[in-house]
Parts: structure tokens; C-alpha cells; sequence
């Protein structure tokens, strides 16, 4: 059986932590990985008394917390990685449906698709539904890969992962894990995911600044890796 681990980059999630790390099916999962960035709430008591592996960035960056999740997971020699936000936006019951084509299709990477998937009301603000749309277009432009959405929640072969050499540390590494798929000729697919309000304040699309500052460094990352 495929060792899977999921990895959770939260920064001050104390309302939702507890019930993500609860609803991941345990019999899929056999590692939970919770990263705080820069947490200065209670997310990693709670994290730890939920079962999960708490550690502590404080380097502060979607990036820098994903990068620090998968060098412990090469500790527990996962087989496939899953991101997943701590807000409580995604399901986690869709797990199995996320890790599904690369158990029987081979598949490198899998995108949980908001898009294709059903979107509670107000779960995506307009400039994340804009967003997506122009780093997904600007994708097929300029590296022929055909994606709907930049969605975190994703699963991942552990060697297609390290073979990518992720380096952002911040916004634009949900981007250039597509974009470096695309390059390197691996094989991926979409699936549609449900998606709900998150619990709490968004970081980024929740203020101008990290909304501001997120698109930036997207349409930043299109560019940076087209030679």
C-alpha cells in the first residue's frame, strides 16, 4: 500500500486546524504534517493534540512552510504528498478522489480543481476566480499545460516532487509546481474538489496588500520560468 502523507502549511488556524486534521481519513493517511508559519495563536497545541507532526517555521511564507513539510516527509519515506489548507475550506474526505489517478493511473500530479468542482457562495472572491483564470491561461500560453485552477489542495508522487526542486517561499509556489510539471514533460490531471468558507480571515485574498502582493508574484512566476 502506497504510503501517503499529508502536508498542512497553517499560520494561526486555532479555529480550524483541529477539524481538518479530524476529518483526513486515517486509513488513507499514515503521516499528517503541520507546518505553523509564524503562528502566534494556539494552532500548533492544537495540531499536536489532534495527532498530527507540528512543526515550526518562522520563516514566513506559503513557500517556506511547504519546503520545511516535505523535508520531514522524506523522514517517513511517503510514497505521495498531499497539500491541504488548514482553514477548513477543502474537504479532506476527498483525499482518496485527490490520490485516485496516480494509484491507478500512474499519474505524477493531480490538481483538486475548485473550478470543476461545487464552490460554496463567497468560498472564492472575485479576484481569486480572476486570478486563477489569467495564471491558467498565461500556463497554456506560454507552457502549453492545461489547468483550470491554482487550487492548494493537490497531490504529488514523492519522487515527481523531488525531482521538481521546488524553490518559492512564498505566493507563487503553487504556480511553479504546475509550471515545472508542465516543463519536465510529467504526466497530471485535474479532478473537481468542493470548496467551502474558510474558517477566519483569508492572509492573502482577506487584504488588499496580500492581494495585491499574491498576484505580483504569480504573474511574476509565468515569466521567471519560461527559460
Amino acid at each position: 500500500m502506497a504510503k501517503v502523507v499529508v502536508i498542512i502549511p497553517a499560520h494561526n488556524e486555532e479555529q480550524s486546524i483541529g477539524k481538518v486534521i479530524n476529518d483526513i481519513p486515517k486509513d488513507i493517511v499514515q503521516h499528517i504534517i503541520v507546518v505553523s508559519n509564524c503562528s502566534t495563536d494556539n494552532t500548533m497545541k492544537i495540531a499536536e493534540k489532534a495527532g498530527a507532526i507540528v512543526l515550526d517555521q518562522q520563516k514566513k511564507g506559503y513557500g517556506w512552510a511547504c519546503l520545511m513539510g516535505i523535508e520531514k516527509s522524506k523522514d517517513v519515506n511517503s510514497d505521495i504528498v498531499v497539500f491541504l489548507d488548514g482553514d477548513y475550506s477543502d474537504y479532506p474526505g476527498e483525499i482518496p478522489k485527490v490520490i485516485y489517478p496516480i494509484l491507478v493511473e500512474d499519474i505524477d500530479l493531480v490538481i483538486g480543481s475548485r473550478v470543476l468542482g461545487k464552490r460554496e457562495k463567497g468560498s472564492l472572491t472575485p479576484q481569486q476566480v480572476f486570478g486563477n483564470w489569467l495564471a491558467t491561461k498565461l500556463i497554456r500560453v506560454f507552457y502549453g499545460g492545461i489547468f483550470t485552477d491554482l487550487g492548494p489542495f493537490r497531490a504529488i508522487k514523492s519522487t515527481s516532487l523531488e525531482a521538481l526542486k521546488m524553490s518559492d517561499k512564498t505566493y507563487g509556489w503553487t504556480i511553479e509546481m504546475q509550471i515545472k510539471t508542465v516543463k519536465q514533460k510529467m504526466s497530471y490531471c485535474e479532478v473537481p474538489v468542493n470548496y467551502k468558507k474558510r474558517i477566519g480571515v483569508s492572509k492573502v485574498s482577506g487584504t488588499l496588500k496580500g492581494t495585491i502582493f499574491a498576484g505580483i508574484k504569480i504573474i511574476f512566476a509565468v515569466f521567471k520560468y519560461r527559460f
